[in-house]
């Protein structure tokens, strides 16, 4: 908890005193007569600096001349009164929407509520920074969990060093200085857009896995339209599938010819990737089987000539029990009732 102490109010008082230089002592007086009681209350209400809560000095001195009806200098506010100006506009507005959203919330202004979120903050930070680390070393795209060489020991090592450190620096940042704290405020803002584009590549990549295919996006495979595949006899085979080593299932291409969208069908003007198999496109087959394919010819079994006993196959004087071995005797079939 940051404490405003006597001291800083003072300081506070003396720059709002040196941005109003220019006034008559008397108006700077009476602008100035309830400052130091009215600084106070804002320390006790809660915690920051008086220059997080009020806005620097020089922009408190313009928001008095314009509550007074003062008019500015002759010569203008210079560049830096201008930009504290903003700055403090900036800060009523912010502070007008913490006043309105706390009740919604319960509390009676935003920031209490997210005073309460700050250890979570941390760890999420820590989480960030890790898989920050990880896409940065490995070049992976965006996970669940951050990954270092395939090595799950070290990825848990990384998260819980980068979860510490965030919260060991979220308890320290009060005790931060005035720059270090804008660089804290800047990383912390680029952590938050890493980790939205971050959920969105992954739950983008999730929805193109819905059925469970894995687009293949390399250079050796960017061209690919379709996918033939042939047996060992050089014939196509279609209503293929592929799968890798895990059984998970390959999709390359998709349906690019006019025959795939005859399959349609009726109402349909999309042909789903994801339902077909390969090939889509038969007819394109970069090669044609030519001629009828291999057949089995039975053996020839000849009519004449002596066989092995010496007694010729076609002679009459053969045994009458002979039976050619390409005929079997008939089978009466018996009723089984």
């Amino acid at each position: 908890m940051t404490v405003v102490t006597e001291q800083e109010i003072a300081s506070y008082v003396g720059r709002v005193r040196a941005a109003l230089a220019d006034l008559p002592p008397a108006v700077r007086d009476e602008l100035l007569e309830e400052l130091p009681e009215h600084l106070a209350e804002v320390a006790v209400e809660g915690e920051g600096s008086l220059t997080e809560r009020l806005g620097p000095p020089e922009a408190y001195a313009v928001e008095l001349r314009a509550a007074a009806g003062v008019a500015a200098p002759a010569g203008g506010a210079n560049l830096d009164q201008r930009i504290s100006a903003v700055v403090g506009k900036g800060r009523e507005r912010l502070r007008a929407v913490d006043t309105r959203l706390g009740p919604v919330l319960g509390y009676a202004r935003l920031s209490e509520f997210l005073r309460l979120l700050r250890p979570a903050w941390w760890l999420l930070r820590g989480y960030l920074v890790a898989m920050l680390v990880t896409v940065m070393v490995t070049g992976e795209p965006f996970g669940l969990l951050p990954r270092l060489g395939g090595s799950t020991l070290a990825a848990l090592l990384l998260l819980a060093a980068t979860v510490a450190g965030s919260v060991w620096l979220g308890r320290r940042s009060a005790t931060l200085g005035r720059r270090p704290t804008w660089v804290l405020h800047l990383s912390s803002a680029f952590l938050v857009i890493f980790g939205l584009v971050g959920f969105f590549d992954a739950d983008s990549r999730a929805a193109q896995d819905g059925y469970g295919y894995h687009e293949v996006y390399t250079d050796q495979y960017s061209g690919v339209r379709d996918v033939y595949v042939y047996d060992s006899e050089g014939r196509l085979v279609e209503g293929v599938r592929l799968f890798d080593q895990n059984g998970e299932p390959i999709r390359l291409g998709g349906p690019w010819c006019d025959e795939a969208r005859e399959r349609l069908e009726p109402g349909e003007s999309y042909v789903d990737p994801m339902q077909q198999p390969y090939p889509y496109c038969p007819q394109h087959a970069p090669f044609q089987l030519r001629g009828p394919g291999p057949s089995a010819t039975p053996a020839a079994v000849p009519t004449s000539g002596p066989d092995p006993a010496g007694t010729p196959i076609g002679d009459p004087s053969a045994s009458p029990s002979a039976v050619p071995t390409s005929e079997a005797p008939a089978v009466t079939p018996t009723p089984t009732s």
